[in-house]
């Protein structure tokens, strides 16, 4: 339980925050969102409605953009008690620790593992932006700025600051700015000629409460960029590169080609699956190998390759064409 949350919980008093540049700019329902974890997004709504949180002494709608130097005020809320947050063994925080690629004052850069979520929820305790949290407690803003699957590794970027996280977001959004490259090891013998798939997503959602992609006509416009890497006996490392950033992008784009990603037990043939786990792939075979970023007038470029183990993998049970 934080500070805040204890004292709320024990002892119901007026709080006041004065708003600084980690939140200038942010709407102030997010804010508090974020500021009152345990209080339900109802009662915080409510909250802003009858005027017991207040900004500058006034009243405000949910959509107010906070600015440097604003006072917020927020009236007596009893908390729930909130369950403790796991203390991470120190192996994997030195793991991470190890996985930074680049860190200044507002960014991080990570080689994301695979097999690790990027945040917790779903029945996960943790994910990465929860490691960060722990390693760097003295941090008081720290933000995924995009995402990666659970099972897909390489380079991911964590905010340090809000500015920094509006900024990338930008350059995401508008797609300028952010250049993401990945590999991928997919089944069959991708032809030279396949340089693009611009095919519609659409999300859904089992009963069972799975996200699964799939090409629709009435999804959203998604374009994925391809080169031909390496050419094995019956599969094929390519480069991929996302223009649009939509969920499974990469996944159901290749799958839509007729070349599904090695390991991708969503959207990979059973039998394709069992052929691969037998040659010894046991991990879905996507990784985020390069990352451009180019803003204010300054590029940084950051590269890492594929881990040893697919790569001793792709030497010894592949059968290499060139």
């Amino acid at each position: 339980m934080s500070e805040l949350e204890q004292k709320l919980t024990e002892r119901p008093a007026v709080r006041y925050i004065t708003i600084d540049e980690n939140n200038h700019g942010q709407r102030i329902d997010n804010f508090l969102l974020t500021f009152l974890k345990g209080v339900p997004k109802g009662k915080i709504y409510n909250l802003l409605r009858k005027g017991e949180i207040r900004v500058n002494k006034k009243r405000i709608k949910p959509d107010y953009r906070l600015q440097n130097e604003d006072v917020v005020r927020i009236a007596p809320i009893v908390l729930a008690p909130v369950s403790k947050k796991p203390e991470l063994p120190d192996r994997l925080k030195n793991d991470i620790e190890s996985r930074i690629v680049y860190e200044d004052n507002g960014l991080l850069v990570i080689n994301k593992p695979t097999g690790l979520a990027v945040h917790g929820g779903s029945g996960l305790s943790f994910g990465l932006v929860e490691v960060v949290r722990q390693m760097r407690p003295q941090e008081k803003f720290i933000e995924l700025v995009h995402r990666l699957d659970r099972d897909t590794s390489g380079l991911i970027m964590i905010a340090k600051k809000r500015s920094v996280l509006k900024d990338l977001h930008a350059a995401l959004r508008e797609k300028e700015g952010v250049q993401k490259t990945y590999l991928a090891l997919v089944y069959g013998s991708w032809p030279k000629r396949k340089q693009q798939v611009n095919a519609p997503l659409l999300k859904n959602e089992l009963k069972s409460g799975e996200r699964i992609v799939k090409v629709h006509t009435e999804g959203k416009d998604s374009l994925t960029l391809f080169k031909l890497v390496r050419q094995f006996e019956g599969y094929s490392l390519i480069e991929c590169e996302p223009v649009t950033g939509r969920t499974h992008q990469i996944r159901v784009h290749t799958l839509h080609a007729g070349y599904p990603i090695v390991g991708d037990d969503k959207y990979s043939p059973a039998e394709n699956l069992k052929a691969s786990k037998a040659l010894g792939f046991k991990r879905l075979c996507l990784h985020a190998t390069r990352l451009v970023i180019e803003l204010n007038g300054e590029k940084k470029v950051f590269e890492v390759p594929l881990d040893d183990e697919w790569n001793a993998l792709m030497a010894s049970a592949l059968t290499a064409k060139y």
